[in-house]
């Protein structure tokens, strides 16, 4: 009875999983634009010696010319400030004020680029993204009439252990879980989903959203943002960006799991009846079924295999669709595993007070 159960839950969820797919755009690369607004490339960085020259060199090969560049240096400790230093004069550097209380470190840098930008169009990204030479005439392509920001999950180089295990999972729960089409088609706050490292507003939509300044306390700001731009009228797309957005994420062990236990339990409203929801959930239908498949391997029953492939079809369409190595789906069993002690600590760090660490800056 409960093979039959979760094999039906899994069956269900694959299908929800390819009309998903299906609903998500993936725009292709366009060379040129109809239309040339001036956008505004606005890029925070903090500590970040190790992006910064490829970053620089992602930025000189930019096509678009109606554009303007701005970096600002975060209160960096390293040699991020040296090296912005030798940046060509299409990239304007400047120096961000410190931090004030009530806000986060990367929020209030937004807020400060957004204040200095002067683009019709606002493009946020990372320091660890690099983009594709037509990236920004993609990217304006993408717009729809009515649309005041499009985002998306970029494509990320697996590095580390934890890297092949948990980086991909960030798009497996939102191209499973999320209802794409009310999403896209709907100004409903609820179902929306972002990715921080590549965000595009109108301008307009921007300041009608009240901007970075509207969720500066909030860790998980790039999902808030598209919930605020959806509240002050606007249309908010959710896309494919991997044909023209690579994000450089996390290199170590260390940073994907700091970086992870960050947002996990916040992107979830931090309610603890709701964390213990997603461990029973992601146990019994992508951690046990590996178990179960042991199980009736040796006793002959291959029944009892279903579940188990089915959630490996699951995984490997949307690694496929993310652009990552399409054997991953071999280590769904591991990653599920993962996610729940991610999860674990997570809810451990907020309820001891802990806060999460990030940047060298402690959040409560």
């Amino acid at each position: 009875m409960m093979i039959t159960a979760i094999t039906v839950v899994l069956s269900a969820l694959l299908i929800w999983t390819v009309i998903n797919l299906i609903a998500l755009p993936l725009p292709s690369v366009k060379e040129t634009s109809i239309e040339e607004p001036f956008v505004s490339i606005l890029i925070p960085v903090r500590n970040e010696e190790r992006n910064i020259p490829p970053l620089l060199k992602s930025l000189e090969l930019l096509s678009y010319d109606n554009k303007e560049i701005i970096v600002l240096n975060d209160n960096s400790t390293d040699s991020t400030g040296d090296l912005l230093a030798s940046a060509s004069e299409s990239v304007q550097t400047i120096a961000g004020e410190k931090l004030p209380d009530g806000w986060v470190g990367k929020v209030h840098a937004c807020h400060q680029l957004g204040k200095k930008a002067s683009g019709d169009y606002y493009m946020f990204i990372d320091a660890d993204v690099r983009l594709h030479p037509n990236a920004v005439e993609t990217a304006l392509a993408a717009f729809r009439k009515d649309t005041g920001l499009i985002s998306g999950f970029p494509k990320i180089p697996l590095k580390s252990l934890l890297g092949h295990l948990l980086v991909p999972m960030q798009h497996f729960l939102v191209y499973v879980h999320l209802p794409v089409l009310l999403a896209n088609a709907t100004a409903w706050p609820p179902a929306s989903a972002a990715h921080g490292a590549f965000m595009m507003f109108r301008a307009d939509a921007y300041e009608q959203a009240g901007g970075h300044a509207a969720v500066r306390n909030d860790i998980v700001e790039d999902i808030s943002l598209m919930r605020q731009v959806k509240r002050s009228g606007w249309q908010a797309l959710l896309i494919n960006p991997r044909r023209f957005v690579t994000c450089y994420m996390y290199e170590t062990n260390a940073e994907v799991w700091n970086g992870f236990s960050k947002n996990i339990y916040n992107g979830i409203g931090r309610k603890l009846f709701a964390g213990a929801g997603v461990m029973l959930l992601y146990s019994s239908l992508f951690a046990a079924p590996a178990g179960i498949a042991v199980y009736g391997a040796l006793a002959g029953e291959w029944v009892y295999l279903l579940p188990l492939l089915i959630g490996f079809a699951i995984k490997f369409l949307v690694d496929s669709a993310a652009g990552y190595p399409r054997w991953l789906f071999l280590l769904m069993p591991l990653s599920a595993l993962s996610f729940i002690a991610l999860l674990l600590y997570a809810i451990y760090r907020d309820m001891t007070k802990k806060g999460v660490i990030w940047k060298g800056r402690v959040y409560e």
